[in-house]
């Protein structure tokens, strides 16, 4: 018989190791060839920093992933893993489409990509998503809508990918920010699909996991005098983009003869992406008020108006991570008492209070100090 916990905890261990190897591999050969993350004025970082960590992420997970899962089959484990059939045939999909976003990822960290072809690749992945069979057919009364057709949900589906991917990739500002995000929403889902039964998605959530650990040490603690620091790049915020939105789609189609009924499958996906969804479209509708390109960069997310309010970035980082900790908890203790589509309006509604209060603040210490400190 098969010892999921131990699948979980050794696929956890695989993969926090691995990664812990590649990563001053990565370094060392990065500073051999030069490649850094270019430095301008709208980096926080100072010093030349490897922008490659995101290279070790897919090959650790894929080989704890399959050690594990070869290792029970050896052992005799074909019957207990016949089982998941239908949790292993959107596997193979999703590590297709999440080999996509890392090789564009790649390109895009050594020599640059346009961002319509790092678009038409996402579009590509999402089609992948939908080829699965594993895509929103349901919204558990989001807007007041349950059963979709199979037209529409795979739509949804696709702008789900699109949107939550180029959301971790924009949120990507601080050291640890993405992957402390990425960290938090998979240790839940990881949490989630245990208790609902999901072992072959709880083992993805837990090696994903493992990765980000290793890289938020090197991320947030490296010093970049001694050339231990370095940053996850698009490679390895379009990878772990793409997990987050295969485990969030994954978690609506989690067994209630399992898993606890009381609880909204909706809230349980969403609620862990919060933070980086609902920035992005701050974001955009901020740039387009301000008369500015949307899809340009500049320095107006969630963690630019901490540092402008006094913090430094540690301190920003705790804020945000126990934000996103906080709308977790709320929203999942609620999910039984609450329509969704009004426990999401007033996660809106919260957010919106508190950005306007940072915008103030931070208006009042620009008139006190004399200095221009937000766009």
């Amino acid at each position: 018989m098969i010892n999921w916990i131990a699948n979980d905890i050794v696929t956890f261990i695989i993969a926090l190791g691995l990664t812990g190897i590649i990563i001053p591999q990565i370094l060392l050969i990065a500073f051999r060839k030069k490649l850094f993350d270019d430095i301008d004025e709208r980096k926080i970082h100072k010093g030349v920093v490897p922008r490659l960590g995101g290279i070790a992420f897919l090959p650790s997970i894929l080989f704890s992933l399959t050690v594990v899962v070869g290792w029970d089959l050896r052992l005799g484990g074909l019957d207990a893993w016949s089982q998941f059939s239908s949790s292993i045939v959107p596997m193979y999909f999703m590590i297709g489409a999440t080999l996509l976003m890392f090789l564009v990822g790649i390109a895009d960290d050594l020599v640059g990509v346009r961002y319509v072809a790092k678009f038409i690749v996402q579009i590509l992945s999402a089609i992948l998503i939908v080829m699965s069979g594993l895509f929103v057919d349901n919204l558990y009364g989001f807007l007041w809508l349950n059963s979709l057709p199979s037209w529409f949900g795979a739509l949804v589906t696709a702008f789900a990918v699109v949107y939550v991917v180029n959301s971790v990739n924009l949120i990507d500002g601080i050291d640890g920010l993405a992957s402390g995000l990425s960290t938090v929403a998979l240790v839940f889902y990881a949490v989630t699909f245990y208790l609902g039964g999901d072992y072959v998605y709880s083992m993805l959530a837990c090696a994903s996991a493992g990765t980000l650990f290793p890289f938020f040490y090197y991320n947030v603690f490296g010093n970049a005098v001694k050339r231990k620091k370095i940053f996850m790049g698009d490679t390895g915020a379009l990878t772990t983009g793409m997990i987050l939105v295969f485990c969030a789609i994954a978690v609506l189609h989690i067994d209630n003869r399992t898993f606890p009924s009381e609880y909204n499958p909706f809230v349980l996906a969403i609620s862990p992406l919060i933070i980086p969804c609902f920035d992005v479209v701050r974001v955009y509708f901020h740039r387009v008020r301000a008369h500015r390109n949307p899809f340009l960069p500049d320095k107006c997310h969630i963690h630019h108006k901490l540092l402008a309010l006094g913090l430094n970035q540690r301190a920003a980082l705790c804020v945000i991570l126990l934000w996103a900790l906080g709308f977790i908890v709320i929203n999942v203790s609620l999910s039984s008492l609450i329509n969704p589509t009004l426990l999401i309006l007033g996660d809106i509604v919260i957010w919106t209070i508190a950005n306007v209060i940072l915008s103030r603040s931070i208006r009042a210490r620009e008139k006190r100090l004399n200095v221009h400190l937000f766009d």
